[in-house]
């Protein structure tokens, strides 16, 4: 029988850089766990690629997944929602592969309720609030009433921390890459997980 593999959810306040660790992360040949792209009906920003950035939807059609069920989590953030399609999720953890989620906190919040300790929760944190903000302008895609209403948005995000076993602060990009590697390498070694394993072994014995 496969052993299931590990659901790892990165998240955090927008701005504090989650798709830029990402695509470092996967971007090293040491890793070992594929990436569940995100779904949403925001617009595409420039260099953005559909299926590999994010699945971009409609509003209705998105919709209409929610009604069907097939949603892991989904959130309405800033006016587009955001979501992890559910079939592509079960179908790698079943084949006994670990899946990298990056979704927003209060996506995160759905699937720890759904899942409980079977995930890995990590918070990515940035140095200060005025890093957040500066990010935010610099990234040039938000006028100043978004910026402000995701300012806001990040500090009631970042009050949510304590749902997450992880904070890892993003200072340096690189850094915070290392440390999510390790966390993820030790969470595979946690008693709780692997324990069946044995007690399946001793009952064959």
């Amino acid at each position: 029988m496969t052993e299931r593999g590990l659901l790892i959810v990165l998240s955090g306040p927008s701005g504090v850089g989650k798709g830029t660790v990402r695509k470092a992360i996967f971007e090293s040949e040491e890793h070992d766990f594929q990436y569940s792209v995100s779904m949403t009906t925001r617009a595409m920003r420039e260099g953005e690629v559909e299926g590999v950035d994010y699945y971009f939807r409609t509003r209705e059609e998105f919709e209409a997944m929610i009604e069907a069920g097939e949603m892991l989590e989904y959130a309405e953030y800033v006016g587009n929602y955001y979501g992890t399609p559910l079939s592509y999720v079960n179908q790698t953890l079943d084949e006994g592969k670990d899946v990298f989620l990056e979704i927003e906190v209060q996506g995160a919040k759905q699937v720890r309720d759904k899942v409980g300790k079977a995930g890995v929760f990590i918070f990515l944190t940035p140095p200060d609030l005025a890093e957040l903000k500066s990010r935010i302008v610099n990234r040039g895609t938000d006028d100043l009433s978004v910026i402000e209403k995701r300012m806001q948005v990040a500090r009631e995000e970042i009050e949510m921390m304590a749902l997450y076993d992880y904070a890892v602060v993003n200072d340096e990009v690189s850094l915070a890459v290392e440390r999510i590697k390790r966390i993820i390498a030790s969470e595979h070694f946690r008693v709780d997980r692997v324990i069946g394993k044995y007690i399946n072994m001793l009952k064959e014995m």
